[in-house]
């Protein structure tokens, strides 16, 4: 698999580990495993059991397999999440995709904790809400916002944005009754970052 712009591993699809126990957890825990949040982290958060997860683990991190996991859009920028397998330098990067570009742009990445540029809700919500069905990826709604929230940087979110993460947190078969506990511990994470600065320039600009 070959992403123009990204030259640094061997590529896969990774777009059929989505539905398979374990994924969700491996991915998302990192989130709330950084101080912010008082409880530990647990993978039955996302419906996952210790297991489950672990057995996820090698498959997400062979070093002889990067998993890719495409976000394509109808109209407008898209994003690409790589699990960067280096040995001793494990990492998940972002990239973003443009309409008018023939290669990807690597925006963030995240090393046990966040680096690059974010994205504000209301731009995660416009990416999650526009798949592009033409494209090879991820066309469920639901996943497409989780894969990208990691790319969150705005402190100033709506009053839906809970109820919208524990409707996709529930969709991927998160425990009903606690998805808007997760949401929570999934957001803390944002006090911890610097904030957004509205006079940034955006990434989905393409500059």
């Amino acid at each position: 698999m070959l992403i123009k712009g990204y030259d640094d591993g061997p590529l896969v699809a990774g777009e059929s580990l989505l539905t398979r126990p374990g994924f969700w957890s491996n991915y998302l825990l990192a989130m709330c495993s950084d101080g912010a949040c008082a409880e530990r982290p647990d993978p039955e958060w996302f419906g996952d059991d210790g297991a489950d997860a672990d057995a996820m683990s090698e498959v997400l991190f062979d070093p002889e397999h990067w998993p890719a996991f495409r976000v394509p859009a109808e109209d407008g920028p898209g994003a690409v999440v790589i699990y960067r397998n280096l040995v001793g330098d494990y990492g998940t990067d972002y990239l973003l995709t443009h309409p008018d570009r023939s290669y990807a742009q690597q925006i963030a990445s995240w090393e046990g904790e966040f680096s690059g540029h974010g994205l504000t809700w209301h731009e995660l919500v416009y990416i999650a809400d526009n798949p592009s069905a033409s494209n090879e990826g991820v066309q469920d709604t639901a996943a497409r916002l989780l894969l990208i929230l990691p790319l969150l940087t705005d402190p100033d979110l709506p009053e839906a944005a809970s109820a919208r993460l524990a409707t996709a947190l529930t969709a991927v078969g998160a425990p009903q009754e606690s998805t808007s506990t997760t949401a929570e511990h999934l957001f803390a994470h944002l006090e911890r970052r610097s904030g957004h600065d509205p006079r940034w320039e955006s990434p989905l600009s393409g500059s």
